[in-house]
């Protein structure tokens, strides 16, 4: 199977995972439990590792600064347990997901997307090495709702493609801080998005930038750009990142593949339209 395969259903889904982070379900379930600011991101994502420290959730989150982590981890453990946590998230999924894919409830679509959704996640629950983000989401108990079998499987699947980019990261020599300049350099996304929500300040910010024109990876002057070296870096990085990703999706077969994101596409579809991955994220 072509690697970029893996990208490509990955990138089709995503939206069906990334709108816990954004959405009001999550909010309100994260504030019942007394989670503020960045608590609940930090607290939801990190606990199916268990109440882990604060360095724990830095190495498997990577691009965040530091000091942003250690503002609600531990903190959060002291609020609420994680599996309280997870059982808000998963509450907060249900909700979220019911209101932006109404018509595909009770589907046939919809048990089919999950069920091949399912079959890639299950064969990536085989490979935990080296993956421990992952294998923490990896040790929840599936839902049982189609829309949550679905949501779960794109989260462990996002889980495990993240894992294997952190690895590929760490082999380029590339720093939390840098991997978020890097990614800003390639014009995917705004520089103040991710200066705003990773929290670097402006002044460690510039002195990552200026290590890495040094390396060579960045464009001398103003704007944050790749050299020709940077580029062939980052296509590097892409590229064993999707190598990395793909067991998990050759069970299915390109066609499987392509049906999944064919069934997926309008769901998620439904997700960008409503505006909501544009919003920054709350606290």
């Amino acid at each position: 199977m072509d690697p970029t395969i893996a990208r490509r259903t990955w990138r089709t889904l995503e939206p069906l995972h990334g709108m816990i982070y954004f959405s009001s379900e999550a909010a309100a379930a994260f504030d019942a439990l007394g989670l503020v600011g960045r608590m609940g991101y930090f607290g939801s994502r990190s606990a199916p590792m268990g109440a882990v420290g604060a360095e724990v959730v830095i190495a498997t989150f990577y691009n965040f600064r530091p000091e942003l982590v250690r503002a609600s981890i531990p903190a959060a453990w002291e609020r609420a347990t994680p599996e309280q946590i997870i059982a808000a998230r998963l509450q907060a999924a249900d909700g979220a997901l019911r209101r932006y894919m109404p018509g595909a409830l009770g589907t046939p679509d919809l048990a089919e997307a999950a069920t091949r959704a399912r079959r890639a996640a299950e064969t990536a629950c085989a490979h935990v090495e080296g993956r421990p983000l992952f294998a923490g989401h990896a040790s929840l108990a599936w839902p049982d709702d189609d829309h949550l079998v679905l949501w779960h499987a794109q989260t462990l699947l996002r889980e495990y493609r993240g894992d294997g980019h952190i690895a590929a990261l760490v082999t380029a020599g590339l720093s939390g801080l840098e991997a978020a300049i890097t990614h800003v350099a390639t014009g995917e996304v705004p520089g103040a998005v991710l200066v705003s929500t990773r929290a670097w300040p402006a002044d460690e910010w510039d002195a990552g930038v200026d290590a890495l024109r040094a390396r060579g990876i960045l464009e001398p002057g103003g704007e944050v750009v790749l050299t020709e070296a940077g580029q062939r870096q980052r296509q590097w990085i892409e590229d064993a990142t999707d190598a990395s990703a793909v067991a998990a999706y050759v069970p299915l077969g390109d066609d499987g593949c392509a049906r999944l994101r064919a069934l997926a596409r309008p769901w998620s579809r439904a997700v960008i339209d409503s505006g909501l991955l544009a919003a920054p994220p709350p606290g």
